[in-house]
């Protein structure tokens, strides 16, 4: 086994411990499924894969949601991690700004930073967040939290501020139009894009479908 790929084994295993009690739409699972989805999209990209790989995996490593907003936990725990297991010093800094930068954060923000690592594994992180499993992460968070499903009266606000995104307490249903509705049109790779309209797809058809049973038609 490389060095590379001791180190690599090393971060799974990390992964899998700090993630271990943490909500199910942001556990080891969603790492391992956006780890795969980087590995997938980056075979047609020209990429340092060492970086997409620890990018993707410590992409979550402390979520500013579960830290009371603050997001420089996780660049904190990722950067003092990699220095321990002796990644080379600009590598962790290029995995240290793909999870300061990787977030949607409400879609109107300018992203500062910009490197083809960054758009692979962003891509791979924002797949996790459409289709079936988008809608099955979504609801458990919405759950989590103890928000509504559905409430005709509260309309989804496009305009939010990162500040509003992150304190937002409106409905789940809201969320699709917020966020998950417009990740298709932000992807950043032919194959993500590719990926990424089937998946929107899927979502309007439950929207239709959850619509339709709350008006009592289906």
């Amino acid at each position: 086994m490389s060095i590379k790929e001791n180190q690599i084994s090393q971060t799974i295993a990390f992964v899998k411990e700090q993630l271990k009690s943490s909500e199910g739409g942001h556990d080891w699972f969603h790492i391992e499924r956006v780890y795969k989805n980087a590995l997938l999209i980056a075979q047609n990209e020209d990429v340092d894969l060492f970086v997409v790989q620890l990018g993707a995996l410590l992409h979550d490593i402390a979520d500013s949601k579960f830290h009371n907003g603050d997001e420089t936990v996780g660049p904190k725990v990722a950067g003092e991690y990699l220095s321990e297991i002796g990644v080379d010093a600009a590598v962790i800094e290029h995995v240290i700004n793909i999870i300061k930068n990787i977030s949607f954060g409400g879609g109107n923000e300018l992203q500062k930073f910009h490197s083809p690592e960054l758009d692979v594994v962003q891509d791979a992180d924002r797949l996790d967040a459409l289709g079936a499993i988008g809608i099955a992460r979504t609801f458990n968070y919405g759950g989590f939290k103890n928000r509504t499903l559905y409430d005709p009266s509260i309309l989804p606000n496009l305009n939010m501020s990162k500040e509003e995104y992150k304190t937002s307490n409106a409905p789940t249903i809201n969320h699709f139009y917020e966020k998950l509705l417009l990740l298709k049109d932000k992807m950043n790779t032919k194959t993500g894009r590719q990926i990424a309209l089937e998946r929107h797809q899927f979502m309007e058809q439950f929207l239709e479908q959850f619509y339709a049973e709350w008006d009592g038609e289906k």
